[in-house]
């Protein structure tokens, strides 16, 4: 695929970077390398490799999940700058 200066200015919009022009014909020649070299990868027979997300095998590692009491009602209250009827007050937002 050739990789023009009108494609490396849209890159460079979409990226928001500025290029100078010198940096612009360079971009171009790497951009150039870098499809040559997914097209290289797209040629590889991937047919009896199976899909991953990761190189390892990772599994979900979360811990179960575990019922336990938590802070009492009035202690946590009492940090609040105004409560009623066992709530925190706070000011309205929505009309």
């Amino acid at each position: 695929m050739k990789i023009t200066e009108e494609l490396v200015d849209y890159v460079s919009q979409l990226s928001r970077l500025q290029l100078p022009q010198e940096e612009k014909t360079a971009m171009a020649v790497q951009l150039e390398g870098i499809v040559a070299y997914m097209d290289v990868l797209n040629g590889l027979d991937t047919s009896g490799v199976e899909p991953m997300s990761h190189i390892f095998p990772l599994k979900n590692v979360t811990r179960p999940d575990e019922v336990v009491p938590s802070g009492e009602r009035k202690a946590l209250l009492v940090n609040g700058p105004a409560v009623k009827d066992g709530a925190f007050l706070v000011p309205k937002t929505v009309e």
